[in-house]
């Protein structure tokens, strides 16, 4: 009798790394690609109907964050895991990865054999991180961080502050960032201010650069 197959979903706003990801990936007895998406909501409703057995999401899309998304894919299916997968290896989006507890990063300008390596090793439970990202990681008791001295003002705010600074960045309204976070638009009115608070940072345009310069959103 064969093995059980792990169920895989792939999520990237372009279809040509989605299609070619699909098909690497089915080339392999021990995976199947159960489905496709190509950004973050697709990504949730996907995740909701399939229950694959792990996500491979790409950060940078357009829409709900790709940090959103993973923490309310994890938070109905607790045993799919997540691995980002991104062209960019940014502080920013190190620390997110860390807060919504993915399984890995790892960069699409690695190997395949290196991304295999990674859903294989996340699929068993474990953490992965391209060598590029395992650089700038410590390890301590208390869990995996990024290196002290790698750290700025982002990691002062809380998750959902870092996902409502995100979609400022985009140039969102918060009319836009409530109705796509599903909350009012007080409470994303609420964040903006502890935002700006934390960060010292009273100007929208300064908190759209600000939040380019730490990579939370690509210019």
């Amino acid at each position: 009798m064969d093995r059980k197959k792990a169920r895989i979903l792939v999520v990237d706003d372009h279809a040509l790394v989605r299609e070619m990801l699909k098909e690497r990936l089915s080339q392999e007895p021990d995976l199947e690609v159960v489905g496709t998406a190509k950004d973050g909501l697709q990504a949730l409703e996907k995740a909701t109907r399939l229950g694959p057995d792990l996500v491979l999401l790409d950060i940078d899309m357009p829409g709900l964050s790709a940090f959103d998304a993973a923490r309310q894919i994890t938070d109905q299916s607790p045993c799919t895991r997540v691995l980002f997968l991104s062209g960019y290896v940014q502080d920013a989006y190190i620390a997110q990865a860390l807060q919504v507890r993915a399984g890995g990063y790892t960069t699409k300008g690695g190997t395949p054999d290196g991304i295999l390596h990674c859903v294989r090793k996340v699929l068993k439970g474990k953490i992965c991180f391209c060598p590029e990202v395992s650089s700038r990681l410590e390890i301590t008791d208390q869990g995996v961080r990024l290196s002290p001295g790698l750290r700025t003002r982002v990691q002062l705010l809380t998750p959902r502050e870092l996902d409502v600074l995100s979609y400022l960045g985009r140039g969102m309204s918060k009319k836009e960032i409530a109705r796509t976070l599903e909350l009012s638009v007080k409470t994303v009115d609420q964040h903006s201010t502890n935002i700006m608070r934390k960060l010292d940072i009273h100007d929208r345009v300064q908190l759209a650069r600000f939040a380019i310069r730490e990579g939370l959103v690509q210019p």
